[in-house]
């Protein structure tokens, strides 16, 4: 299956809440939008989460305040999980002939073979440093 077959999962449901796909090469029109309302949803959160900081450190919220923080931080980790698998369903998918073809070195390593970030081979993702 070529990826202009496989269905792209779109950043909103439909009416009924049902998932909504997208079978195309991914530069016509409603491609262009679903990248749009991804990256809005993106910044939304990033957004969000720079809120939820400042709220909670404030330590002086009504239940009412946590109540809404807490609903809308659901509907961002809603979004955000749709945009992730979306974008990871579109990832190409690596040979698995069983030969190991040397890349140069990896992620987290320098180019000397040196670990990066001190942690081994862990990679650190973007969601590390919210923590």
């Amino acid at each position: 299956m070529s990826p202009a077959d496989t269905p792209r999962l779109l950043p909103w449901s439909s009416p009924d809440g049902k998932p909504c796909f997208l079978v195309g090469d991914g530069t016509g029109y409603v491609s262009r939008l679903a990248d749009e309302m991804e990256e809005a949803q993106l910044d939304s959160a990033a957004e969000l989460g720079e809120e939820a900081h400042r709220i909670l450190a404030g330590r002086a919220w009504t239940p009412g305040e946590i109540h809404l923080l807490a609903l809308e931080l659901a509907a961002s980790l809603a979004n955000l999980r749709r945009v992730a698998e979306s974008r990871g369903a579109r990832l190409p998918v690596p040979d698995d002939d069983g030969s190991e073809a040397d890349d140069g070195p990896e992620a987290d390593e320098a180019p000397s073979g040196q670990d990066i970030d001190g942690e081994g081979s862990r990679l650190r993702l973007p969601a590390e440093a919210f923590g």
